[in-house]
């Protein structure tokens, strides 16, 4: 029997747009260790589930699919973003600072 993890992929950290963070994804666990190939060096396995990754519009959706192909699933909620008050390089120059010059 596999087993798979729903959830929503978190903003990728070399990109500052939140393209392909709004679907879900179903995306089946490990089932077979990974090997080493003794020529190459390679790392692979012969678990073909571990190459499936299916997108979702919302997570009802890939939950109902889950459980209509009798999948086991676990759902993993996302963070929430932290809101950071955006500054710019003038306010570095304001007389009325809250924090001293440090210069």
């Amino acid at each position: 029997m596999s087993s798979a993890r729903i959830f929503q992929p978190s903003k990728d950290a070399s990109q500052s747009g939140l393209a392909r963070t709004k679907n879900w994804l179903l995306e089946f666990d490990q089932t077979s260790p990974r090997e080493t190939d003794p020529l190459m060096g390679w790392v692979g396995s012969s678990d073909m589930l571990q190459q499936v990754k299916l997108e979702f519009d919302t997570k009802e959706e890939a939950i109902a699919y889950a459980k209509r192909a009798g999948i086991a699933y676990r759902v993993e909620e996302p963070h929430k973003p932290i809101m950071r008050k955006g500054l710019s390089y003038s306010d570095n120059f304001k007389f009325n600072r809250t924090a001293p010059w440090t210069h």
